[in-house]
């Protein structure tokens, strides 16, 4: 008998669960004495023994099905080292779960966190494979992490119903759009949603040159302007700061709930125009795959299965120019993938008449 274990950890996507259907059905297919272990709510699950021995029936209908049937919860990676309110120390006890379960591979389905803490596994001796996920597109070393297309349909969709009424109504708004510290989900979505204005944490942005491009704007007649905001934009003026400054400059006056209403703030100020801020965010997250997720998710999850199948540990399945690849969880773990400001992409909606609020 050939255990595997299985998690899906930090925020959920779209998704996890067409992911997981793909290593089952792989794996099942590889071999008739397969058992699967699922742990429930992610690493808590390995941590604190919560776990299931999964039926093959439990991965047939969940292709299109958001959300994962294992659940999940954020364990921060800086506190794995850290003992629990009893004392208990998390690595040791997720290492006594791992062996005796008597598992030859864990399977991990997460972002940066979650491949931190699946290479300090593999430090400490454990048979681990992993899985990219994330809408936020940070992963190092994958073109694309799966959830990503469908949080930008998501997000795409939010900034187009935006469209009409901002039009009729002449006014300015601004949609805040997730990605943690990184840009990408904003900048697809933008562009794909028409934005006029797209402001990322990688091109700090001068609010003079964003209520400029607003002007400009109306002074060509055009009635009203969207913004597509990352949730961790930043100006010029903070970026120059320090981590601790930036910190201290937050926590003295935190006068708004996100950087989106304390821009729209300012173009108030600015412009005397009305602005108004929307943010879907949770509903980026939710909802059912895209289709081009669910054929990356079933290619990633065979893979995976065939990596456990060869005995290859120690390794982050990735998307390579649409090739599927390991990479060394080492080589993987904590790293980002950050948006160039000098890239194509960039230059391209620059070359259309986007502004990124810094030129």
């Amino acid at each position: 008998m050939i255990r595997v274990g299985m998690l899906t950890s930090g925020g959920d996507c779209q998704s996890l669960n067409a992911t997981m259907r793909g290593v089952a059905k792989a794996l099942y297919r590889m071999s008739d004495d397969i058992e699967i272990v699922g742990f429930e709510d992610g690493y808590k699950g390995l941590i604190y023994a919560d776990y299931r021995v999964m039926k093959p029936e439990e991965f047939s209908g969940i292709l299109t099905k958001g959300g994962t049937i294992l659940g999940t919860s954020r364990q921060p990676f800086k506190l794995m080292r850290t003992p629990d309110e009893s004392g208990l120390d998390k690595v040791e006890a997720m290492k006594r779960t791992y062996k005796k379960l008597k598992l030859e591979c864990l399977v991990v389905l997460g972002g940066n966190g979650s491949q931190k803490t699946a290479n300090l596994l593999r430090e400490e001796g454990l048979n681990v494979v992993s899985l990219p996920k994330t809408i936020d597109n940070d992963l190092w070393g994958t073109d694309i992490s799966f959830g990503f297309q469908s949080a930008v349909n998501v997000a795409t969709n939010a900034i187009d119903c935006i469209h009409t009424t901002a039009a009729s109504h002449g006014r300015v708004f601004i949609v805040e759009v997730m990605g943690h510290k990184v840009g990408w989900l904003t900048l697809y979505a933008g562009i794909a949603g028409g934005a006029d204005i797209i402001l990322l944490p990688e091109i700090p942005y001068d609010l003079d040159i964003v209520v400029e491009a607003i002007k400009s704007r109306s002074r060509d007649g055009k009635r009203f302007s969207i913004l597509a905001v990352a949730e961790g934009a930043i100006s010029k003026e903070d970026a120059r700061l320090t981590k601790k400054e930036l910190k201290e400059k937050k926590k003295s006056g935190m006068v708004y709930p996100s950087i989106a209403y304390e821009i729209g703030a300012q173009i108030t100020e600015r412009t005397g125009q009305e602005v108004r801020v929307t943010v879907p965010g949770h509903m980026q997250r939710g909802g059912e795959p895209c289709p081009y997720d669910r054929v990356i998710s079933t290619r990633l999850g065979a893979e995976a299965a065939e990596l456990i199948k060869n005995k290859e540990y120690g390794y982050m399945v990735a998307v390579n120019n649409n090739e599927i690849v390991k990479l060394p969880l080492a080589d993987v773990a904590g790293k980002l993938k950050t948006v160039d400001p000098e890239s194509s992409i960039v230059r391209e909606a620059k070359m259309i008449g986007i502004s990124f609020g810094d030129e």
